[in-house]
């Protein structure tokens, strides 16, 4: 019995030791931090999802407006030129809260709109005179290669909720908002808004799918007419790894069947989205 004691106080103070040196002097490293994030939620010092929130902000780091960003060709925007009757349904159908609004070109972006702000004009009995332009807030622009860390920082500094992502050339790739980078920390947000579809897969072209791991193998199979067992795993990330025999780094890849599978955001422990791609048969 005092063996099994002395043997448990010694552990104890194995694990103590580590996260007060933790905290009386520098990691050397992310690893050093990440060992230290996983002893402490081992033992019980932090629970899994603030393990995972902490993660997730040091991933941030790491990552870059251009992983994330809706690309141009999924933007809602409005035109410039649009009437209050044309704008209003495409509200209605979307049900987002902020739109870029562009003139001729997709490139060319006067600014945001706020869903709200069209509420007054809603009530005004002449709609004639209504120029989307009179309503239109600051467009927040930044690079592809803008690191979200930084990014969040002057999210919040600016108070600005959505930006707008150019490439080298100038031109818009695509949109990227506050929400999207704190759902790389915190995990998935959904609002009574968000479709099934949307949230686990979202087409970006013809031959080219932004997939969530967290995707379940039967609507995968469902949405591209395929035929994954999931009598092994329930999600295509777990398939993925699978495929992989070990835990994938970002930009690693994979093929399935006639589907390639490149992996866009991982940590130690799981996938968190893929880019798919169909391959010729």
């Amino acid at each position: 019995m005092s063996e099994d004691r002395s043997a448990n106080e010694t552990g104890d103070r194995s694990w103590l030791d580590k996260i007060g040196l933790f905290f009386t002097s520098e990691p050397r490293n992310r690893g050093d931090l990440e060992d230290i994030l996983s002893l402490a939620a081992d033992n019980d010092v932090v629970d899994e999802d603030a393990r995972s929130i902490m993660e997730g902000a040091m991933k941030v780091s790491d990552m870059q407006a251009r992983d994330i960003m809706v690309p141009r060709a999924q933007m809602r925007v409005i035109k410039a030129d649009s009437s209050l009757e044309e704008i209003l349904p495409q509200i209605t159908e979307s049900a987002h809260s902020r739109y870029p609004v562009i003139d001729d070109s997709p490139d060319e972006v006067l600014g945001i709109l706020l869903a709200k702000d069209l509420l007054p004009q809603i009530l005004e009995p002449e709609q004639e005179n209504f120029d989307v332009a009179n309503l239109l807030r600051p467009t927040m622009v930044v690079p592809e290669s803008k690191r979200l860390n930084v990014l969040l920082r002057e999210f919040r500094e600016n108070r600005n909720h959505m930006a707008i992502v150019i490439d080298e050339y100038g031109g818009v790739a695509g949109l990227v908002t506050i929400e999207d980078v704190l759902e790389e920390i915190v995990g998935e947000i959904e609002d009574e808004t968000d479709a099934q579809a949307d949230r686990f897969i979202r087409k970006i072209s013809a031959d080219d799918f932004l997939v969530k791991a967290l995707t379940p193998i039967d609507d995968f199979n469902d949405y591209f007419d395929c035929k994954f067992s999931d009598e092994e795993f329930d999600t295509i990330g777990g398939l993925v790894i699978q495929a992989f025999g070990h835990m994938p780094a970002r930009n690693e890849v994979a093929t399935i069947d006639n589907f390639e599978f490149k992996v866009i955001n991982a940590d130690q422990r799981k996938i968190h989205s893929l880019r798919m791609r169909p391959l010729a048969s």
